[in-house]
C-alpha cells in the first residue's frame, strides 16, 4: 500500500506537467483548430532560460539568502521569454497560413519546431545544463512514503496555476472573448473583439505555462537539454487528445491520467517501457474514443 501511495505522489508530479504543457495545445487548437508540434520547444526554453536565470542568481550570490525569491524570478522571466517567442513564432509561422489548408500550417509548425530546437542546440550546446541541485532538498517520510519539498512545490504551483487558468478563462471579460473567439471569429470581430490579439494571447498564455513545466522538470530531474520537449511535447499532444483536444478540463484531466500511468506503468511493469504507456492510451482512444473522454467541445467550457 505504501508503494501505491508513493507512486501516486510520483504520478501526480510529473502529471502535473504534462497537464501545463497540454493546456497549450487544447487552447490554441480551441481557437484556431491548430495543433502547434512548436509547442513542446516552448517547454525546453522556459527550462533552459529558468536554468540561467537560478545560475545568475547563484552566481551573484542571491540564491543562498533569498531562493524563493530567486526561484519566484526564475519562473517569471521565463514565462515572459516564452510567451514573447510564442506570439512572434505565431506572426511569423502561423497567422499568414491561417486562410490556406490545415496541412500547410501543420507543416508550419513542424518546422518552427525543428527551427527552435536547433537554435537552442546552437545556442546553448548539445550537452545537458545542470540546475541548481540545493532546493527544495528537504522531505518528509511517512513510513515507506517519501514526500520531498520539491514535489510539494511543484504540485501546489501546478494547482495554483491551473486554477488561476480557470478563472481567467471562465470568469473574466478576457476569457469570454477567447471562449468567443473559438466559437465564432466573425461574430465576435462584430461585436469588437480583435481575433489577433486573442489569438496572440492564446498562444503567449500556452508557451508561460509550459515554460513553467520546464523549470519544474529541470528542478525534478536535474537537468535540461536542447531536445527534451519532444517527447514530453508527444505526452501532452496525448493527454489533450485523451481529455478532448479543446478542452481545458479535458486537458487537466488528460496530463494526469497520462503521468500516473506512465508512473504506474513503469514501478509495477517495466521502466525501459514509461515512454511506451502514453503512445498505447493516444491509440486507444484514437481508436475507441475520437473525441476524447470529455467529448467533443461544443459548449462554453471550450477555449
Amino acid at each position: 500500500m505504501e508503494y501505491f501511495i508513493q507512486q501516486l505522489i510520483n504520478g501526480l508530479t510529473l502529471g502535473g506537467m504534462y497537464a501545463l504543457i497540454a493546456l497549450g495545445y487544447t487552447m490554441v487548437y480551441g481557437v484556431i483548430q491548430l495543433i502547434n508540434f512548436a509547442h513542446g520547444e516552448f517547454f525546453a526554453a522556459g527550462g533552459y532560460v529558468g536554468a540561467i536565470a537560478l545560475a545568475y542568481f547563484a552566481g551573484i550570490g542571491y540564491m543562498d539568502s533569498h531562493p524563493v525569491i530567486c526561484l519566484t524570478a526564475s519562473f517569471m522571466i521565463a514565462m515572459a521569454y516564452c510567451a514573447y517567442l510564442a506570439v512572434g513564432v505565431e506572426k511569423i509561422a502561423y497567422k499568414p497560413l491561417r486562410k490556406n489548408s490545415r496541412l500547410a500550417a501543420l507543416l508550419s509548425a513542424l518546422g518552427m519546431s525543428i527551427f527552435l530546437s536547433n537554435g537552442m542546440m546552437l545556442t546553448q550546446g548539445v550537452y545537458d545544463k545542470v540546475y541548481p541541485g540545493e532546493l527544495f532538498q528537504g522531505r518528509f517520510d511517512f513510513g515507506m512514503v517519501t514526500i520531498s519539498y520539491l514535489q510539494i512545490m511543484i504540485v501546489s504551483l501546478t494547482a495554483c496555476l491551473l486554477v488561476g487558468l480557470n478563472l481567467l478563462v471562465f470568469k473574466t471579460k478576457i476569457g469570454m472573448a477567447m471562449r468567443a473567439t473559438a466559437q465564432d471569429k466573425t461574430m465576435s470581430a462584430l461585436v469588437a473583439i480583435g481575433s489577433n490579439k486573442i489569438i496572440s494571447l492564446t498562444f503567449a498564455i500556452g508557451a508561460g505555462l509550459a515554460a513553467a513545466a520546464g523549470i519544474m522538470y529541470g528542478l525534478y530531474y536535474g537537468s535540461v537539454k536542447y531536445d527534451m520537449g519532444f517527447v514530453p511535447g508527444i505526452k501532452a499532444f496525448a493527454a489533450a487528445v485523451l481529455g478532448g483536444i479543446g478542452n481545458i478540463t479535458g486537458a487537466m484531466i488528460g496530463g494526469l491520467i497520462i503521468g500516473m500511468v506512465e508512473i504506474f506503468g513503469a514501478g509495477y511493469i517495466s521502466g525501459e517501457y514509461k515512454d511506451v504507456f502514453a503512445f498505447i492510451i493516444l491509440i486507444s482512444v484514437l481508436y475507441f474514443k475520437p473525441n476524447g473522454i470529455m467529448g467533443e467541445n461544443i459548449d462554453d467550457t471550450r477555449v
